[in-house]
């Protein structure tokens, strides 16, 4: 069955993790193109501001107060859309949390709150937005990561639920399509992106945390999500150095281990750059947040091979294809 999505600027999105890093981007480049947005986070008073700072500019936004980890709070968020704006076009599940640490190093109790947060919280927003949007149609993007493709050190329990989140998306996908409910769903993976992550994790490391390189602004994100949002797609890679860094282990698992073990945690480390030590550790309380990090990194702004992947399906066969004509013309031409 073809899914047919509203274009943006017709839309009601719902974006959780809204008042900061991708989720921050991701409402703010909505509103820029004339979405409604539903932005949902945990601290009232960064939702208060957005909202203030986006209505001035005339965007079309609400706001709801909620952890995604109670089932009962995202129930709310869903009566707040509908109440303000009528329905649900489009649910982009972004929220998430994480710590720096070995499995052994981080509490039991510590490795739950990232499994409320980042899974359970995907499927709170999945099973509710696919109830609005069952029979209408419209649009379920979860952020995943990179690191649902390849685990790496110091961040298990981060790794664990974004594999996680890809079997759920593939389970939801089918089901919804099974029962024929016109609902498109999009994991969307992106690489190491400048967000206030590294600050906000709970840090058990001896050094303080960051991303390691290459890393892209959270606007490719934004762009990623929201081109899911109006097209059905089943995956996007946000940023080209992540995806390099999915298909290397599935080529050479036992190469990318070991090169994980010797560089894996020195390259997520940055000892004379901490970042704003007022956002540090949210995972159970609201930091202060911003769309990128504090700490003094280059970032890309923008990412040749996501905008590869939005190129429509019929025109990416037609290239291939023309780049295999031209390779095999080239290897005849060679031979003469």
């Amino acid at each position: 069955m073809s899914i047919r999505l509203k274009p943006l600027a017709e839309q009601v999105i719902v974006v959780t993790g809204a008042s900061s890093g991708n989720g921050l981007a991701i409402v703010e480049l909505a509103a820029r193109q004339g979405a409604a947005v539903v932005a949902v986070a945990r601290g009232e008073p960064a939702l208060d501001a957005l909202r203030t700072r986006l209505a001035a500019e005339g965007a079309k936004i609400a706001t709801c107060v909620a952890d995604v980890a109670d089932a009962d709070a995202v129930e709310r968020v869903a009566a707040v859309a509908v109440a303000t704006f009528g329905r649900i076009d489009s649910w982009v599940n972004n929220a998430g949390t994480g710590t720096y640490g070995t499995l052994e190093q981080v509490p039991l109790d510590d490795h739950r709150r990232v499994f409320d947060v980042n899974y359970f919280g995907v499927l709170h927003g999945s099973l509710v937005a696919a109830r609005y949007l069952r029979g209408q149609g419209g649009a379920i993007v979860n952020v995943g990561s990179i690191l649902g493709d390849r685990a790496i050190l110091q961040q298990g329990p981060y790794c664990a639920t974004k594999h996680a989140v890809q079997a759920l998306t593939d389970t939801l996908r089918m089901e919804l399509e099974a029962a024929g409910a016109n609902i498109s769903v999009t994991l969307v993976k992106p690489g190491a992106i400048d967000t206030p992550f590294p600050e906000h994790a709970r840090n058990f490391m001896d050094k303080p945390p960051r991303l390691p390189p290459p890393l892209y602004t959270p606007e490719v994100v934004a762009d990623a999500v929201l081109h899911a949002c109006a097209h059905p797609q089943r995956t996007l890679y946000a940023g080209g150095g992540g995806l390099l860094s999915s298909l290397l282990p599935q080529l050479a698992p036992r190469i990318a281990d070991a090169i994980m073990e010797v560089v894996g945690t020195p390259a997520q480390q940055k000892p004379a750059d901490p970042g704003d030590s007022e956002r540090r550790d949210n995972l159970y309380e609201p930091r202060k947040g911003a769309r990128r990090g504090s700490q003094h990194v280059l970032a890309r702004h923008s990412s040749l091979t996501l905008q590869v992947q939005k190129l429509p399906r019929a025109l990416l066969v037609l290239g291939v294809a023309g780049l295999g004509t031209t390779l095999a013309i080239g290897r005849r031409l060679s031979r003469r």
